[in-house]
């Protein structure tokens, strides 16, 4: 954490230049399976009304065949395409399971599974191509030209892909970075939290290394490029995601991992109760009738309702409580975790620096009102982080900041300004106390620095009067929530952060965290994910910024803070909570487990029911339309059941603790 507070104020074309970068989000129903399954929906409940309300077949029996066709059509052509590679894929089981159904008359069960199917791909798709999006405009962080240096002082600009190492840039104030490098000349304060997640601009100048992408303040810096561009930290911040979101890709469900030798076996048995008796010479249609009872009650169309409905009702209460959960996917994955990683800045902390300590020095005479009002007068032009925390702080007070005149800053250095008559200067107690060695208030300072405070010191008329502590705020709820997660994984969570040691141990000590490291780059976040998972934990990471999104992307789940999260952050999270809730992570994971529970007991339900309707139509002789009665209302038990986790109460015990 830097330890001065200058003016970082960025020129108004930076401002202009982030508004006019690029969204480039691709529009939902630009993708093909979005349309076809909005369709699908639209048709479906146009039709189930005129359906239960008895209006004549014609009118239903067409809009339900245009949702078999619109919803059905994709996923069936996708799955005799893979039946040329030797695959049975589950989706034409479904559409095959789906016409059965229709054949028999069934027309509303199968329209339904054909709607639950074609919303389920789209939602897929959705999440893959915000994703997508979210990564290529990680890119537009980089600007896309830069001021190129001659030897002989010449200035040119350049597109920032032709700059090569050792060649010299020049960043002027309110600038972003063209290129990872090292200053040359110059002293500034760069915000840099997209890279390192830092709360606070960091003081540059000669010597220093800078980040592309990250935003330069009031100084302007000559960088010696020392990476290409195509290997920035940027850049690899969005290959680690791609790559990460690669691997994670053909997750699946639990119960989709055995679906594929139970959809072969379902169409062989299928196939067998047809053929075998008509080779023995078995009348056409009584044979018929048996298979298709069997393929009707043997079909997977309740045990994918007894899957989905627990996690899809977790979901929406969830979403009515604040948290969104991308998929069902994610929803069952949360209960598994093991092991969890919390970044700091945005996460545990606030992410808003305030001010934590006053220390009028004795000799001033001053006290901490009287200090604190002259520290926050002389900044209150400025739009520092650290000056917006001195302000906050007198005006919670309720101190009233006089005016002030010769307002003046020196990136790096601090702030001075005349204040009723006298000179204030506020900054950094290594630079304002250059003149003065040894002094008390150096000590005062290097005491609040050693706790992780960034130490600010206030002089009068060039003699120290006091020392203010400035720190990112611990949420309220941090400590309980650590506790919480602790108890439910086993073990407690590591600290992952890009601010210092000295930051983070204290927060960390707060927090209840014994397990931190600190001054990580993004690629470092990834390694530590990786070594928890290596130990074989399934490892659940909570973070808020670009420098958090490769670690979200690798992690079995991650999870974004939503009030002041990344765009990428929050695409490339599983799960984002949108009110900023800390203590509502605990909540959804026993949520989780509670929803896999209901999972398995739909399970055992499902198949108590299967194997018996089948016992019956292989031993003896089922009818069917008691098949399907038997069939249909196991589908009713287990979905009502699963609807269990959409009460208010199922929220209401996971955040209170309750493992039931």
């Amino acid at each position: 954490m830097p330890n001065s507070s200058t003016l970082t104020r960025p020129a108004p074309d930076a401002t202009a230049h982030e508004a006019a970068a690029p969204r480039r989000r691709t529009r939902i129903l630009a993708l093909p399976e979005a349309r076809w399954a909005t369709a699908a929906l639209v048709l479906f409940l146009v039709a189930l009304p005129l359906y239960l309300t008895g209006a004549p077949s014609w009118t239903w029996g067409a809009l339900f065949a245009a949702v078999y066709a619109t919803g059905g059509w994709e996923p069936g052509w996708a799955g005799l395409q893979a039946l040329r590679e030797k695959t049975l894929d589950v989706d034409l089981l479904m559409v095959v399971a789906a016409l059965g159904a229709a054949a028999i008359g069934q027309v509303l069960d199968g329209a339904l599974l054909i709607v639950i199917f074609a919303t389920s791909g789209a939602l897929e798709a959705i999440a893959t191509a915000r994703t997508a999006d979210s990564v290529r405009g990680l890119l537009d962080l980089a600007p896309a030209t830069a001021t190129r240096v001659a030897d002989d002082g010449e200035e040119e600009t350049v597109p920032t892909e032709r700059l090569a190492v050792g060649e010299t840039v020049l960043v002027r104030p309110g600038e972003r970075v063209g290129a990872d490098g090292r200053v040359l000349a110059g002293a500034s304060e760069v915000d840099q939290s997209t890279i390192t997640g830092e709360p606070l601009p960091v003081p540059k100048e000669a010597g220093d290394e800078v980040f592309a992408g990250t935003l330069n303040g009031t100084g302007a810096l000559r960088v010696k490029v020392e990476r290409d561009p195509s290997d920035s930290v940027i850049a690899r911040i969005v290959a680690m995601v791609e790559e990460a979101s690669e691997t994670k890709a053909p997750t699946q469900l639990f119960i989709e991992k055995v679906e594929q030798r139970y959809s072969l076996g379902m169409v062989a048995a299928t196939l067998a109760l047809f053929v075998l008796p008509l080779a023995f010479g078995a009348a056409l249609q009584p044979t018929l009738l048996r298979a298709m009872t069997f393929m009707i009650v043997a079909s997977p169309c309740a045990v994918v309702l007894a899957t989905m409905p627990p996690l899809l009702s977790a979901i929406a209460n969830a979403g009515r409580h604040g948290v969104l959960v991308k998929s069902a996917v994610v929803m069952e994955r949360l209960g598994q975790v093991d092991a969890v990683a919390l970044d700091k800045t945005g996460t545990l902390t606030e992410g808003t620096p305030r001010t934590t300590e006053i220390r009028p020095l004795a000799a001033s005479g001053l006290t901490e009102d009287e200090v604190l009002r002259l520290a926050a007068a002389a900044e209150h032009p400025s739009e520092h982080p650290l000056a917006r925390a001195l302000v906050a702080a007198a005006r919670t007070r309720g101190l009233d900041l006089p005016p002030v005149r010769d307002f003046d800053s020196a990136p790096g250095t601090g702030v001075r300004a005349t204040v009723e008559d006298r000179t204030v200067a506020v900054g950094s107690p290594a630079r304002l106390g250059d003149a003065h060695p040894g002094h008390p208030a150096l000590t005062v300072a290097a005491g609040l620095e050693e706790e992780g405070r960034t130490a600010v010191l206030v002089t009068l008329d060039g003699e120290p009067v006091g020392v203010l502590g400035v720190a990112d705020r611990l949420r309220a709820e941090a400590a309980a929530t650590v506790a919480a997660l602790a108890e439910l994984t086993g073990t407690a969570p590591a600290l992952v952060t890009g601010d210092n040691p000295r930051a983070a141990a204290r927060l960390a000590a707060e927090a209840g965290i014994t397990d931190v490291r600190a001054g990580l780059l993004p690629q470092d976040k990834v390694a530590a994910v990786r070594e928890l998972e290596q130990a074989g934990r399934k490892v659940l990471v909570v973070g808020d910024g670009v420098n958090d999104a490769p670690a979200l992307a690798a992690a079995h789940t991650g999870i974004a803070m939503g009030r002041a999260g990344s765009d990428l952050a929050l695409e490339t999270a599983d799960a984002v909570v949108v009110r900023d809730e800390l203590a509502t992570i605990p909540a959804l994971v026993r949520l989780s487990r509670r929803a896999r529970r209901l999972v398995v007991q739909n399970l055992v339900v499902a198949a108590v029911f299967i194997t018996g309707l089948v016992i019956w139509d292989l031993a003896g002789n089922l009818p069917l339309p008691l098949g399907v009665a038997g069939h249909e209302g196991s589908t009713v038990i287990v979905g009502l059941n699963g609807l269990r986790l959409l009460a208010d109460g199922a929220w209401r015990r996971a955040r209170g603790g309750s493992r039931r």
